[in-house]
């Protein structure tokens, strides 16, 4: 039987630009390190027992023509300035032989921090629900960041994201950022 329980992880994450759209979108598969590959979008779980290992090692384990299952984020603008950005957030359980979250978010007018800390955001909410960690959803991401560390039940939340202006002359702009499972 076919196991496709990731047991790796790794975040990328890549920007590019060129007048054509699918082009700009290849630059930034290119500066994510994927763009040989062909990219499988997959839904938003963290593997039970998957280890989150470094983007240099995780690009180390592919070869061109793979098939890569990925959670992923993709924004596009060929407005002149304007800021796009696209994050991954993850939440891990403290007990690993559970599955944990992985969230996408795509904006506009929004900072890696401000667009990764909602995304991350997205996935700790997603986990504490599941887990029963009672949360208070107006609190601001501080406020329920505290909360849960106090519960003891999500061992790590973290994001990757890319954020950049559109180009000047109105090129088509892309920010990517991935997570990569490798099985």
């Amino acid at each position: 039987m076919l196991d496709l329980v990731a047991k790796k992880l790794f975040l990328t994450k890549g920007k590019g630009v060129h007048e054509d759209r699918l082009t700009s979108f290849e630059y930034a598969l290119r500066d994510a390190g994927i763009a040989g590959t062909n990219l499988v979008l997959i839904s938003s779980i963290f593997p039970p027992n998957a280890k989150l290992i470094s983007r240099k090692e995780g690009l180390k384990q592919i070869k061109p023509g793979q098939i890569l299952f990925t959670i992923y984020s993709k924004n596009q603008t060929n407005e002149p300035h304007r800021m796009c950005a696209a994050s991954v957030g993850i939440a891990q359980p403290k007990d690993k032989s559970r599955y944990g979250y992985l969230s996408e978010y795509e904006s506009f007018g929004q900072n890696e921090s401000q667009a990764g800390d909602y995304a991350e955001d997205i996935a700790a909410q997603m986990l504490a629900s599941s887990l029963g960690i009672p949360f208070d959803v107006d609190k601001n991401w501080d406020e329920k960041r505290q909360q849960w560390k106090i519960s003891g039940e999500i061992y790590n939340s973290q994001h990757i994201t890319q954020a950049i202006r559109g180009d000047k002359d109105g090129k088509w702009t892309t920010v990517f950022a991935a997570a990569v499972l490798l099985i």
